[in-house]
């Protein structure tokens, strides 16, 4: 089920209404391989491609991705467990800066990627109804797991959406 808008943070609201209904390990599955089959057909330079010279690279963009997942999954593990306190932001600028992404294959950035989506398939897989349910803070406000998890799925629709209209002009 999806969560209630009393289980996460106002600004998480734009991520959350982008996700389909269903279950949330399948439609991060299917995501995973539907992203998959559009960035296997990017070439190197694409991948090194700026829409604007103020944007990032799409191998930043992807491993933007991967990190702020990596960010939610802690989030979504230490609630689940039981050991939720108020966990702090970051700034998605810093962790783009000093990211590896533009200097590494393209395949590579995206081995990374699949490889943190597989991890927060597993441990959502693992986890029970009650722990999905489980909340902590953020932002002042609750969080829950399973908040978290659409929060994952629902922020790599919204960064699909730009690189398919503006990094690879499909419409």
């Amino acid at each position: 089920m999806r969560p209630d808008q009393r289980e996460y943070t106002p600004i998480a609201q734009k991520y959350i209404d982008l996700v389909t209904e269903g279950n949330i390990s399948e439609i991060l599955n299917k995501q995973n391989t539907d992203s998959l089959l559009l960035l296997n057909t990017v070439t190197e330079e694409q991948a090194n491609g700026r829409y604007a010279p103020d944007k990032w690279s799409l191998k930043t963009v992807i491993g933007h991705i991967a990190d702020v997942e990596r960010l939610w999954s802690y989030r979504l593990f230490r609630i689940a467990r039981g050991d939720a306190r108020e966990f702090a932001g970051y700034d998605r600028d810093i962790f783009a800066e000093m990211s590896a992404c533009d200097q590494l294959p393209f395949n590579m950035v995206l081995q990374d990627y699949t490889a943190v989506r597989n991890a927060t398939v597993s441990l959502i897989n693992n986890l029970s109804d009650e722990a999905m349910l489980r909340t902590g803070e953020f932002s002042d406000h609750k969080l829950s797991a399973r908040a978290c998890a659409y929060v994952i799925a629902g922020h790599e629709t919204h960064h699909l959406n730009i690189i398919k209209s503006k990094y690879l002009a499909i419409e």
